[in-house]
This record gives structure tokens, sequence and C-alpha cells, in this order.
């Protein structure tokens, strides 16, 4: 289990860090989503108590071995919790079938106690205490304009806090300490914590071999949940299928299938919760992906496009490259960068996290390599997969890669207004962790997106919107280039004029006739050439469908030779037709086979050299 030894070196690194934020968390620590804080004074009386907005809502707390894991039962936090267990007149003001929370209360007061009156005692905990023993929380919180009452002055039904029942609320306690020394809000106070860790540490536990060290220590079978977030319940760990025996077959009882030790787990677990607070990519809200190096320096991220992380930084101006040169070196100084920080010895870990069920987390993808190999892939990925596209606010011909995003959109998506996107969240997910390797590992790409993308782009009546469907011709454009590349073929970028290939010279031949009638509109004019209508049919059947286009063409060729522009000779269009099919075998243009893929590049290049693609890309030395 190399991932876990690799989290538990992460927490043993940085937990005695300072700097860190979010909090690493400590042992015998968990957060959760309060949506209410109390504030009493040194003498245990209530002061005042606010609501609690959401995006100040996560609250580091205490939690023993069966809080922790806790799913139904009566199981009480140490010293913050939801109403039902910190409240002794909870069922004076809730008149609900569950109004009765008398067990509730007494295993938390006793808990509560119990550590209060320890070695390992702290005042927070006394003070806490010496308050919920007058059981008037739920009082006061009406009372101070908290929760809302009805008329009979029972907690309203229906009211809720940040979508939260108030009768379910989760509630967290701030002191106003005389000492300005100390933490004030006891989510943040680290000597609560050490507190609590002496005090959870102290009773002797069940000790065992754990299977992570080798060695014989305390060990548990309740393995912590909200990994991803404060109200995930999936579980990485677990064990207590007593009745199903998932084991079964394998191993006579849980003790055998697994063991670790509770030091281990809570530190495991706890440098991914960190880890995946810092840098987590969340996909579909189900798939989390991370990417850390084993001394947790910065690596780039994995699923983005080349500018998103050559222009992290919003206050950097932003020069896109609009030459492959320029892109690679772009690209180079933003890896090289990523290098300059790294020891030579480093790794780089990828894992992605998925719910099997609400219960339980799959890791869908898990791999570690040196990270100048993680960072050479990378390189090489969006080196690889680079195409120009027109950027409207640059108003030039620009280079960039691609983000997985993006390509599993254009690829099974369809249009949505001024946007594609794929509606199966569950491909998504899926065809992520197929693409994520491609980009760690420099795995191949999969044949079956390069295809998916090759017959979207084929078809450009699909989309109503022109920039979707160039954005959709420019992956795969990309994508066909690196599956090219993989395969030790040539791959230009810049328009061949010297080429022979039928399905090249068909390609090109088609963005002729694209734009020789597109430019007769007059501005502003929409309407749908005859090259794009019959797109499709062109790249199954080029040699008939030609006859077609080049017949429909004629009038918008005559129209040119009536129009003065500066810009192109007379019969400008009508000669570069006939001079690329003066090109062609005789039985290559004859046949009218289906055409190969790099039709598609032929186009795109053909197009960005008519419409004025800068004059000092049209070489390709950088790739010779």
């Amino acid at each position: 289990m190399s991932w876990t030894n690799e989290l538990y070196n992460v927490y043993e690194k940085n937990s005695g860090r300072t700097d860190c934020v979010p909090l690493l968390l400590p042992i015998s620590h968990s957060t959760a989503n309060a949506q209410v804080e109390v504030t009493l004074n040194e003498n245990g009386d209530f002061v005042k108590a606010e609501r609690v907005i959401k995006s100040d809502a996560e609250t580091v707390i205490p939690v023993t071995n069966d809080s922790a894991a806790r799913s139904s039962g009566i199981a009480p936090h140490p010293f913050a919790d939801k109403l039902v267990y910190i409240a002794g007149d909870y069922g004076k003001y809730f008149g609900g079938k569950n109004s009765d929370n008398t067990k509730y209360f007494g295993a938390y007061i006793e808990q509560l106690k119990n550590w209060a009156d320890s070695e390992h005692s702290h005042k927070a905990v006394r003070i806490v205490l010496s308050y919920l023993e007058k059981k008037r929380i739920v009082g006061d919180l009406i009372s101070c304009g908290a929760f809302a009452a009805d008329e009979a002055g029972m907690l309203k039904s229906g009211e809720k806090i940040e979508g939260i029942a108030q009768e379910d609320s989760f509630v967290r306690f701030k002191i106003n300490y005389s000492d300005f020394m100390s933490e004030n809000c006891t989510w943040k106070d680290a000597s609560l914590f050490d507190s609590f860790i002496a005090y959870n540490s102290s009773p002797e536990q069940d000790m065992q071999l754990c299977y992570a060290t080798g060695k014989v220590l305390p060990v548990t079978y309740k393995h912590p949940s909200k990994i991803r977030n404060a109200g995930d319940k999936g579980k990485l760990i677990s064990a207590n299928d007593e009745s199903g025996f998932a084991y079964r077959g394998r191993f006579q009882n849980k003790e055998q299938a697994i063991s670790v030790s509770y030091d281990f787990s809570q530190k495991m677990h706890n440098a991914l919760k960190w880890i995946i607070a810092r840098q987590g990519v969340n996909i579909e809200n189900s798939l989390t992906l991370i990417v850390w190096e084993s001394a947790m320096r910065e690596l780039p991220k994995i699923t983005v496009s080349a500018d998103e992380f050559f222009f992290e930084d919003e206050a950097e101006e932003q020069q896109y490259a609009d030459t492959y040169p320029m892109y690679r070196e772009q690209l180079k100084k933003s890896i090289f960068g990523y290098k300059n920080s790294l020891d030579k010895n480093s790794k780089a870990m990828i894992m992605g996290l998925d719910s099997a069920t609400t219960g339980r987390l799959s890791i869908g993808i898990y791999s570690e390599l040196r990270s100048s190999d993680f960072l050479d892939n990378v390189e090489k990925w969006h080196s690889d997969t680079a195409w120009f596209g027109y950027n409207e606010k640059q108003r030039k011909y620009v280079f960039n890669s691609f983000s997985l995003r993006n390509i599993i959109n254009c690829a099974f998506g369809t249009e949505q207004g001024n946007f594609i996107e794929c509606s199966n969240s569950k491909l998504k997910t899926d065809y992520v962790c197929r693409l994520v390797p491609c980009v760690a590992e420099g795995r191949k790409i999969p044949k079956d997106i390069v295809r998916a993308l090759i017959n979207k782009a084929s078809s450009p009546l699909k989309y109503s919107n022109s920039y979707n469907w160039r954005t959709v011709l420019s992956i795969a454009c990309g994508m066909i280039r690196k599956e090219k590349i993989e395969n030790k073929e040539e791959c230009k970028m810049a328009l061949d004029e010297n080429c022979t290939e039928r399905s090249y010279l068909y390609g090109r031949l088609l963005a002729v006739a694209d734009a020789a009638e597109s430019s007769t509109y007059e501005s502003g004019e929409k309407r749908t050439t005859n090259a794009k209508r019959y797109f499709e049919a062109f790249s199954n059947r080029p040699c008939t469908t030609w006859e077609i286009i080049r017949k429909r063409l004629c009038p918008y060729l005559e129209k040119h030779d009536k129009m003065n522009r500066s810009n192109f000779s007379e019969n400008y269009y009508a000669n570069l037709i006939n001079t690329i099919t003066a090109m062609f075998e005789h039985d290559d243009f004859a046949d009218n086979s289906k055409l190969d893929p790099i039709y598609l590049h032929a186009y795109s290049c053909q197009i960005k050299k008519i419409y004025g693609g800068n004059k000092k890309d049209d070489t390709n030395n950088e790739e010779e």
C-alpha cells in the first residue's frame, strides 16, 4: 500500500508547520460544518449566539474512534456537536417524535465530564461543561434571535440555517477569555487540540500487528470519513461488514483482512484531507483528483490547457503564443520553473478518488513516478497536442493545448447554446481517468476519443454556433497530431503545399471552396456555405461530393471576377483550386473512398493560410 506510506510521510514532514493553509488536522480531530456559534464568558455564562455563514462554517472538532465513524446509534463528539447531543432542554422546545434526547445528552455530558476531570483537562472544556449542565442552550438561542420560535414558544418547524433544519444544527463554542493570549475560537485553539490528543491516547487500547508499519501498536477498525469535504460519508478503509462477510473466502474475520494502527490511520487520512483541501480538483462532484510531490512542492495541474498554467497569476500580462516556436518556449520555461524547485530524487503521486457508494470511496487512479519524469510527460503532452485557433480577443491565430474537460465535452457532448457540454457525468469521470495517465505517465491517447472527435469535426451542421465547431475542429486536429506523433509519423502544423497525399489535397480543396463562397457574403451575413453543408458527405465520398460542391461554387467564383478585392488576384480561388487539383494522381482523384483524418489538418491549415495566418509561423523548422 505505497499510497498510504506516501500520505503518512506527508503528515510527518508537515505536521509541525504553522503556516499550513488550510490546517493540517491533528490526529483525533476532524471537521464539521457549524450552523451556530455560541459565545460564553469564563464563568460559563451565555454571552451571545450567532448564525454561521456557509463560507465560515468549517470547524475543527475533537472526535473519538466511534464518533468519527458514526452513522447511527449514540456516539457523541467530545466537545462541539449537534444540538440533539448538547442541549439538555431540547425536548422542552422541540415537539417532534424524536424530541426525547435524554440518552444523547447523557452520553455527551458523561464523556465531556470525564475529559474535564482528567489530568489532561482544559479550561475551555470546563467552561462549556459548566454552561451545558444548566440545560438552557435552546432557550438562550431563541431569546437572542439565533433560533426562530413559533407562537407557542417552540422551535419553529421548517426553519433552516444554511439549508439545515435548526433542530439539527451543529454548534461550536467561542469563549471570551480575560487572558488575551488565549485563543477565543475553540476550533482554532492548538492547546485544546493537544489536550484532547493526550486525553484520548491515555486509555489502554487493543494492541495488534499494524500491517502498514509492521509494528505491534494500538489498532483501529473504525477509519475516518469526511475525506473530500465535511459532508463526505465515504471511507477508503472499512471492515464493518459483519453480516455480509465481504472478506469471506479469503479471511475468517476482519482482523485478518486489515489491521492498521490508530496513529497511522489518523495521520494518513488527515494528510489526504489536507492535500485535497489544498489542491484537489473536483470532477462532476464525484471524482476528486490530486497530484502532489513528496516534499509538497508545487506541480502543474494536469487537467488544464497549457495557457491555464502559463498565466496562473491573473496580474501577469498574458502574451499568447502566435507561433509554435513561441508556444514551445513558453512551455519549456514554465516546466523548467517547476523542475528548478524540485529535489532530484523527489516523486510525484497522482490519485483519483471516486464514490463507489455513499459510504465507500474507491481509488480509480494511482501512480507514482519521479517528479522529473512527470514534468517531462506533462511537457510532451502539451507540446504534442497543441494546435492553433483563432482568438477573438487577440484577433489573431494563437497556439494552445486543450483541457481534459474540453476534450471530453467536444468528443462526447452536444451543443448547449454557446458552449458544448457532455451531460453524462459517469462518462466524463471515466474518460478523465483514461486521459490522466496520458498526461502524467506518457501513455498513448485512447483511439476511441480521437475517432469521436474526428466524427464531430466532420459534422459542422450539428453546431449552430460556428465558434463551437471551430473549437471541435482545433481539438480534433490536436488529438490527430498527438496520435500521429505516437505512431512515429510526420505531422506538420503549417500548410504543406508540396504534399500530394490524396486526403490532404481533398482537405485543401474543401477549405478553398469554403473560403471562396464565404468571402462573397455581405458584412454580417450568416449563411452556411456549400462546403460546410456537404462536409460530412465529402469526408465519406470526396470525389462525387466535390463535383457537387464545385458546380455550386461556380456562381461565387464568377462573382469574384466582378469584385475589386485588393487582397486577391482576379482569379485567386479558381487558380488555387486548379493548382491543388493538378497535384492529384489521376487514380487518387477518382478514388471515392473515405478520407483519412489528415484531411481535417489540411482544411484547418489552408483556412489559416487564406485568412492571413502570420507568415512567420508557416514553417516547421522547430519540428524537424
